[in-house]
């Protein structure tokens, strides 16, 4: 991805935040109890959150008694993250680049981003994270991954959906249970900034109408960023395979995956 691809596609978001809020899928529980064991997150612990949204993984550290600044580009996402966490005193919601950003306080025990790192800058994100952690903090990577698993007819056969209506699509693909764990660890040790990474895999199930599945589908930035007329006939394509071929409803199977790595230096 380039630069330019990269910084247009993560303003994708906050185009309709009030959609993005209601359909994107929360976290499983058991990443956070993990998440508090992992990197010792008592009541009071300091936590930057990178890239909050509207407050889907910030709601659990909120819970947890964290004290947490959760940032995210969107002024739109913020706002709904300030409005879905007014309940908490011990979170403040920033709207901001991350690059950009520049911390009023001291260093934080963890810093944490759930599925948005990989839109930061790559020559910034390492660097800037670590140096925003104190001696031993923690750095949290959440990444959600769709695996086989589910009704695997409906997503082979809306592959050819895709084939037809967005020829940026590589022909045959097909799900798989592979994740990018190799690539993800090779970013921290080129960092030389951290210890070895610890994993932890969470497989879930979700199931959707068709009508849910669209709306889940404009959340993301890929069919946001296509054609209107394109998305239209894609959308129509993958609606009649759920409506008519697939009874109505189709389940998708994913994998959230946690990394975890403590400061070095």
């Amino acid at each position: 991805m380039t630069d330019t691809d990269r910084e247009m596609l993560r303003t994708t978001f906050g185009e309709d935040a009030e959609l993005y809020d209601r359909c994107r899928p929360r976290y499983p529980p058991q990443l956070f109890a993990d998440l508090a064991e992992l990197a010792g997150l008592g009541p009071h612990a300091r936590v930057l959150e990178i890239g909050c949204g509207t407050g889907q993984a910030t709601l659990p550290l909120a819970q947890r008694g964290c004290t947490v600044v959760a940032m995210d580009l969107s002024p739109d996402m913020a706002a709904i993250a300030r409005r879905n966490l007014a309940p908490f005193p011990n979170v403040t919601v920033v709207a901001s680049a991350f690059e950009d950003w520049q911390p009023s306080t001291g260093p934080f025990d963890a810093v944490l981003s759930a599925t948005a790192f990989h839109w930061l800058d790559p020559d910034v994100r390492m660097i800037k994270a670590a140096d925003l952690l104190r001696p031993a903090g923690v750095l949290g990577i959440v990444s959600t991954h769709h695996i086989a698993g589910g009704t695997n007819a409906f997503f082979a056969d809306a592959q050819r959906c895709y084939e037809r209506f967005d020829p940026a699509t590589p022909p045959g693909m097909r799900l798989t249970s592979h994740d990018e764990t190799a690539d993800e660890a090779a970013e921290f040790e080129r960092s030389a900034r951290f210890g070895p990474v610890e994993f932890r895999r969470y497989d879930w199930q979700q199931t959707y109408t068709a009508d849910e599945y669209l709306d889940l589908l404009m959340t993301y930035s890929g069919h946001r960023a296509m054609k209107p007329q394109a998305r239209r006939d894609l959308f129509a394509c993958i609606a009649h395979l759920i409506d008519n071929v697939h009874g109505g409803r189709i389940t998708k199977q994913y994998r959230t995956r946690l990394a975890l790595a403590v400061r070095t230096r």
